[in-house]
């Protein structure tokens, strides 16, 4: 328990204390997140905070794992990988082909010799063990769709931190209870960095964590979710939970239903799954007119009543808890989607700010190159 406490308080004040220094570095070098139209920020933000939360996470683990841990060297492995790919992005530019075969790299790092591997479905649709093949497959699926769900919903300020904050306490309490603490070190580092980080990216955010650090948490919690799913589901288990991968199918919904949902419908569009779009769930509770700690908070809410809810319903079996919270996600998602205001809608908005504008300046007499953020 020791050891859990001091490497989550490690962890934040290595990225705490480190963040200014990157904020620094990154404006004195010019490594800034430029706006345009699809990104909801107006203006030039240093995107490296990953990096502090990196350092955080990698160090407090490092010191606080139990002796003789022999998967962490392996996770390690595979989240420097994901570290240099998050960097050279944020840095340079990488085309989605590289980002996804490096993904596949840190997934094989994990499941060839860190041992993690979905091989039972726990009853969800009736399937009990997987061939060998297949649990390899649907595990590097698993990983590379959880480890990329964290990266595309990161478009508002603290969102993608806040819902990483509620996973990783999530996980690292029940790997707390259970005796696995190895795992419990590395999700409590991982929080302590985020609250760390946090502090710098709530609205107005002062720092992006990047796809360093989005990527890294996607990892990270694809570890989590498959090792909870299997020690939470084996009927020996200490804490056993009834439908075990619907709790943590629950604990990860936000990000993971967003992804799937806008990876299924550029599919369908025939565009890559990984093309950039504004058909997020942030993006429409923006066009609500919601503000960012709106979204964060509302987001993050949602996230925790997805789990009470799939636990007091996990008696009903995986299938049966899993079409539910899909059901609740989706007729959520149609609510938000069709309450966002029409194309006339926006346009008109567009005019009458247009005309507030001008009207401004009118009345000021100033010059139309003058600049006025907002007119009431």
């Amino acid at each position: 328990m020791d050891n859990i406490l001091l490497s989550g308080i490690l962890a934040f004040m290595i990225t705490f204390f480190s963040i200014p220094v990157i904020i620094q570095v990154a404006r004195q070098k010019k490594m800034f997140d430029e706006p345009d139209e699809r990104k909801v920020h107006k203006m030039v933000i240093p995107t490296l905070g990953g990096l502090g939360i990196f350092a955080g996470f990698i160090l407090a683990t490092l010191l606080g794992a139990p002796l003789h841990s022999a998967e962490l060297q392996y996770f390690v492995a595979a989240a420097v990988v994901i570290f240099f790919l998050g960097i050279k992005d944020d840095i340079l530019v990488l085309s989605p082909a590289k980002k996804f075969i490096g993904q596949l790299v840190a997934a094989g790092i994990v499941i060839k010799f860190g041992g993690v591997q979905i091989s039972h479905m726990h009853g969800f649709l009736g399937i009990g063990p997987i061939p060998h093949v297949a649990s390899i497959i649907f595990t590097l699926f698993t990983i590379v769709v959880i480890t990329n769900s964290f990266n595309l919903i990161d478009g508002v300020d603290g969102l993608a931190g806040t819902l990483g904050l509620v996973t990783s306490i999530c996980f690292g309490s029940y790997f707390l209870y259970v005796d696995q603490l190895m795992y419990a070190v590395m999700a409590f580092s991982l929080a302590g960095g985020l609250i760390g980080f946090l502090i710098y990216n709530f609205s107005p955010a002062k720092i992006f964590m990047g796809d360093t650090g989005s990527l890294l948490i996607g990892l990270v919690n694809s570890i989590f979710v498959i090792k909870f799913i299997n020690i939470a589901g084996a009927p020996d288990a200490v804490l056993p939970v009834a439908a075990a991968p619907a709790v943590g199918f629950a604990i990860m919904i936000v990000p993971l239903f967003d992804t799937l949902r806008v990876f299924s419908h550029r599919i369908l569009d025939r565009r890559s799954p990984f093309s950039a779009d504004r058909t997020h769930v942030h993006h429409y509770l923006l066009e609500l007119g919601c503000n960012h700690k709106k979204i964060t908070l509302l987001c993050a809410g949602a996230n925790i009543a997805f789990i009470a809810l799939a636990v007091s319903l996990s008696s009903l079996g995986t299938t049966l808890v899993i079409g539910i919270l899909l059901a609740v996600a989706i007729s959520l998602i149609a609510v938000v989607y069709y309450s966002r205001p029409s194309k006339k809608e926006k346009a008109a908005t567009k005019l009458v700010h247009e005309s507030k504008l001008m009207k401004a300046r009118k009345i000021l007499s100033l010059s139309p190159e003058v600049e006025i953020a907002e007119a009431e």
